[in-house]
């Protein structure tokens, strides 16, 4: 951008006041871009830790421990052999629990 040297500068007041005037007309703008949000619908949305779940039904599909699973004896999580870290006993230990 071309910077034109013989234009006159302004003062520090005149600075001042540009400033003020451009921040206000900011503050409109962002007042004028703020959206009005009803906070019945948001709390609608939201499900407290206690709330009753004993009417909802789930649907998921199950599937038995593969060949290449085992059961973590610690946590009793199913993983893949990949996470074995030790066996003692017939006792299967994952690596998070390791």
């Amino acid at each position: 951008m071309a910077t034109d040297y013989d234009a006159p500068r302004k003062t520090d007041d005149e600075l001042g006041e540009d400033s003020i005037e451009e921040l206000k007309s900011r503050r409109v703008d962002k007042g004028a871009s703020t959206v009005d949000v009803d906070e019945a619908d948001l709390a609608e949305s939201l499900e407290l830790p206690g709330a009753d779940l004993s009417g909802e039904e789930l649907s998921v599909r199950v599937l038995p421990r593969q060949a290449d699973e085992f059961t973590c004896s610690s946590c009793f999580l199913v993983h893949h052999r990949s996470q074995l870290a030790s066996e003692k006993n017939g006792q299967f230990i994952c690596r998070d629990c390791a």
